[in-house]
């Protein structure tokens, strides 16, 4: 049967199985591109709906006597989550991953070869095994392979942020079966990556759907590093009080010593690197997922596909790699919809160890060439006096005006002219370097700016150069903000194991006077609740919890999260996925007094609504 121009089977199963009124953004036009057969490569930001992008056509596509769709995940987490969800609403889906035991796994298989399941989530490495695709092969042949759902596509590029060799095996899918259509997905991808993405992929005929990378239920500050644990737990307090949050740390040394710390300031804090016992890592995740307030403290190896939707903040105490990095990870916060924070402390320590980091890499020169632009690109944005989203959407090709819900848009920085103080600096390397070629480091230079006789400035006879406290009127924070700006700007460079300064070619214009730097002050920390004035989503409070509930809503509020808590952990599923906390804040706000009323309530699908009415109303109207 073809469908009309309305293609009323998408929306029909978007109300039915999800239970959400209408679209958002190009989720239709994507619907429509793969459940009619077509390829299509999606970048959509984290919280945009990429899921329904392949879950409805998959549906739509098994209603049809298409057989399965296999989805290509790489973790296990998310799988979990996301077929206990599907299940929840009534969707047949499974996964294949080494947490199941063979009887299991057969079970699977055997659900998948008779055409029954509608989503099997699988790693690359099972999707490209031998065995899986003569599995593969023979559904193929029986008109039973539906569609290729690529999720997390970036990972296939050596240019993103997350590159996994395992994804490049994926060509082969085209090759192999070149009738499946098949969908890339991902949040993050500039210029470089996405055109990686269509070659690794073979997508050259995939029409490529781009949705604003906008978040602005997020605000974005960036703050220079002073005691930074301090900084951070002040954030956490003054803001994010029993929230649940991330905080990235570099080095899973830092990661263990931030979550202790955390701890003994009485926080609910929880460690999380590559490092730890995978039997540790799974316990600390479930928690996170499960219970209210938990701040995992953790590498970059936590995070990718957590769908927790009440993530309340990420803040970040080590500078990331890139613009990409940065966005990717900031997205986790906020996926709900609801005020969320992207807060990232960092200093001159942080541009000195991500150049050293490119600099010592393996990698050929062409991409170091490439890491060290996209650095400068993130140092940009940490050094901006004007609106961080601005810039942060401009890096990703999209254009837009001031946000009014970032700390610069907030609480404009002040600048001052500092290219007298640079040329100071500037010379004072100079100086070094024609005193016996000798380099040193950043503490060093500042000692001799400001004119401080330590051991190592007489050892040098340092106190004899012309640049000898020509530096006394400025504070060592203000030096070190100068030096670490000139480092982003590329003026200076960091050489060497002991990361000495030289002078980079650029620096001779700013020698002449031939540039002008207007540098940021460095910043004071705001007072308690100072940045809270922007223009924030309403609706939710820190937490996630709704704020414009009356008493009487509030409480059936609470009723209902106590009872979806039991359900939860019944179902050993995370609460958010028995229904989110905007789905039980509206039936709270509504009060609905039959199953037809509470069906209107986004969020409430046919089989949701078939196994938990009754109990949802008998809760509302519990005394």
């Amino acid at each position: 049967m073809t469908q009309t121009s309305h293609h009323p089977a998408p929306l029909n199963i978007l109300q039915e199985v999800f239970g959400y009124p209408a679209f958002r953004g190009a989720q239709e036009a994507i619907i429509d591109q793969v459940s009619q057969g077509g390829d299509a490569l999606v970048l959509m930001p984290t919280g945009g709906g990429k899921s329904l992008c392949y879950q409805i056509p998959a549906i739509a596509r098994h209603r049809a006597d298409r057989g399965v769709t296999v989805v290509v995940s790489p973790l296990i987490a998310l799988m979990h989550d996301q077929v206990g969800a599907l299940e929840e609403a009534g969707v047949h889906a499974a996964f294949l991953n080494s947490t199941l035991s063979s009887e299991q796994a057969q079970h699977v298989e055997r659900e998948m070869m008779s055409g029954r399941l509608v989503m099997l989530y699988a790693a690359p490495e099972r999707i490209t095994n031998p065995r899986f695709l003569a599995q593969l092969d023979s559904l193929a042949e029986r008109g039973l392979l539906s569609l290729f759902a690529i999720d997390e596509a970036h990972c296939v590029s050596q240019w993103g942020h997350d590159f996994r060799s395992e994804y490049l095996a994926l060509s082969l899918l085209h090759e192999r079966y070149p009738e499946v259509p098949r969908i890339a997905l991902t949040a993050t991808a500039d210029d470089l990556t996405r055109a990686d993405i269509i070659s690794r992929l073979r997508l050259e005929e995939a029409r490529v759907f781009i949705s604003s990378f906008d978040r602005p239920n997020i605000r974005y500050a960036i703050i220079e590093k002073d005691k930074p644990r301090e900084q951070l737990l002040r954030f956490i307090r003054d803001e994010h009080e029993n929230d649940a949050g991330v905080v990235y740390c570099q080095s899973r040394k830092k990661v263990e010593e931030t979550a202790d710390w955390l701890v003994a300031e009485g926080l609910k804090a929880l460690p999380y690197h590559a490092g730890l016992d995978a039997a540790v890592r799974q316990k600390h995740q479930d928690r996170f997922l499960r219970e209210d307030s938990i701040v995992m403290v953790a590498t970059i190896a936590f995070g990718m596909g957590i769908d927790k939707p009440d993530v309340r903040f990420v803040a970040h105490l080590d500078l990331p790699k890139n613009i990409e990095s940065y966005y990717q990870e900031t997205g986790r916060a906020g996926r709900d919809g609801a005020p969320a924070d992207a807060w990232m402390a960092y200093g001159l320590a942080d541009v000195v160890n991500q150049r050293r980091m490119i600099d010592e890499s393996p990698a050929g020169e062409e991409f170091k060439k490439g890491q060290r632009g996209k650095l400068d690109a993130l140092l940009a944005l940490a050094e901006a006096t004007d609106c961080r989203r601005v810039r942060l959407l401009s890096y990703f090709g999209e254009a837009s005006t001031p946000c009014g819900n970032c700390d610069n848009c907030l609480l404009p920085p002040a600048t001052w002219d500092g290219t007298e103080a640079a040329r100071k600096l500037l010379s004072c390397i100079y100086r070094f370097q024609q005193n016996g070629g000798q380099r040193f480091g950043a503490g060093h230079l500042i000692d001799v700016l400001r004119g401080k006789a330590t051991d190592k400035v007489t050892q040098y006879g340092h106190q004899s150069l012309s640049t000898w406290g020509v530096g006394a009127d400025l504070p060592e924070t203000q030096w070190r903000a100068v030096l670490r700006q000139l480092i982003a700007l590329g003026h200076v460079v960091t050489e060497g194991e002991y990361m000495t300064l030289a002078l980079a070619d650029s620096a001779r214009a700013v020698l002449k006077g031939e540039v002008q730097l207007l540098l940021r002050v460095p910043a004071v920390a705001p007072k308690r609740g100072k940045l809270t004035r922007g223009n924030r989503p309403s609706g939710s409070g820190g937490s996630g919890a709704p704020t414009d509930l009356d008493a009487a809503a509030q409480d059936r509020f609470d009723q209902l999260k106590a009872w979806r808590a039991e359900v939860a952990k019944e179902h050993g599923l995370p609460a958010y996925v028995i229904f989110q906390n905007v789905a039980l804040a509206e039936m709270a706000r509504q009060h609905p007094r039959n199953l037809e009323a509470l069906g209107q309530i986004s969020g409430v699908g046919a089989k949701k609504l078939e196994a938990y009415g009754q109990e949802i109303l008998r809760v509302l109207d519990a005394d």
